[in-house]
């Protein structure tokens, strides 16, 4: 027999009087780590209070390793959620507050101690486990509440903004926290705003638009799906005039756009392809570069590209 997956929702909405939190979504999510991507008020935060049973679906059914938590609240023995918001006791120390955790989790308190240990130093706490929550930065704080998240060994991770007011290297941390749970079999759910954030840690994403959801799938395939559309590369040069004339006539390069002196912008349908042109044009042409973007390589950019598509 089959095992369902960890998350299944079935035609699921949630309406808030007039306002839609999401419309109609169906989604079957087990194994991995699978971004869940969308602006501000796309639903994400709302997925999320579905799964972990604080609001109940307008219509539709949600299932958690195939069981309605509304019925019974087993699968909630089997899931670690890390929310955006901080709530922890800044006086307690982390091995002392995950260690509580686990507690509530039915363990002894040598096998509490033991498992939060193990949980901080999978998350490279592990030395500074007796200092108090509240001496922590920012992004060891998030990795604590990571910690207790995992202490119970759960079969399905949520993570909600987990990056978020993070600096770059508590963010590359952490990103290499989600990415081993994930490589052991684990079900990860991480949201975020920032395509980028996402794209480093998985390439499987659900994205979602206005409560809708808008694409489903492997990020590289949703993006080749969308290079009918054109897109910029911007080089920020030296001398954008004496460069352009190195793009003229190249494939899969289609124009080329003076913005001033030192800015070049290059149109193309196929970005991966003009990118591995671009080194040896540019060593080619001699001038000196100062930054390459890609200013549509964005979620705005691919939302507006999905939502036009599908009408």
């Amino acid at each position: 027999m089959t095992k369902p997956p960890a998350v299944s929702l079935d035609h699921v909405s949630k309406w808030y009087g007039q306002v839609i939190g999401i419309n109609d979504i169906s989604i079957a999510i087990d194994g991995g780590v699978t971004g869940i991507l969308g602006m501000n008020g796309a639903g994400k935060s709302t997925l999320f209070k579905l799964l972990m049973g604080r609001i109940r679906p307008s219509k539709g059914s949600v299932r958690l390793f195939g069981t309605n938590p509304w019925e019974s609240p087993a699968p909630y023995r089997r899931i670690g959620y890390v929310s955006e918001s901080e709530r922890m006791y800044d006086w307690m120390t982390s091995i002392d507050f995950v260690s509580t955790l686990a507690r509530l989790h039915g363990m002894t308190r040598s096998e509490a101690e033991f498992r939060a240990e193990q949980a901080l130093s999978f998350v490279d706490l592990g030395d500074v486990l007796n200092k108090e929550v509240g001496k922590y930065s920012k992004g060891m704080r998030q990795r604590v509440k990571i910690a207790a998240a995992l202490v119970h060994d759960p079969d399905l991770l949520i993570l909600d903004e987990p990056l978020h007011g993070c600096d770059p290297l508590a963010r590359t941390s952490i990103m290499n926290v989600i990415r081993e749970i994930g490589s052991r079999g684990k079900t990860v759910l991480l949201s975020s705003h920032i395509l980028e954030e996402i794209e480093r840690i998985t390439e499987q994403i659900v994205i979602l638009h206005a409560g809708r959801l808008v694409a489903l799938g492997n990020l590289h395939a949703i993006r080749a799906m969308l290079d009918k559309h054109p897109h910029r590369i911007l080089i920020h040069c030296e001398d954008a005039r004496a460069l352009a004339s190195s793009f003229i006539d190249k494939q899969p390069v289609y124009g080329v756009r003076f913005l001033d002196n030192e800015r070049l912008e290059i149109m193309t349908k196929d970005l991966s392809e003009a990118h591995s042109i671009l080194p040896a044009l540019i060593l080619e042409s001699g001038v000196p570069i100062h930054s390459i973007e890609n200013p549509d390589d964005n979620l705005e950019s691919l939302l507006g590209y999905l939502v036009g598509d599908s009408g």
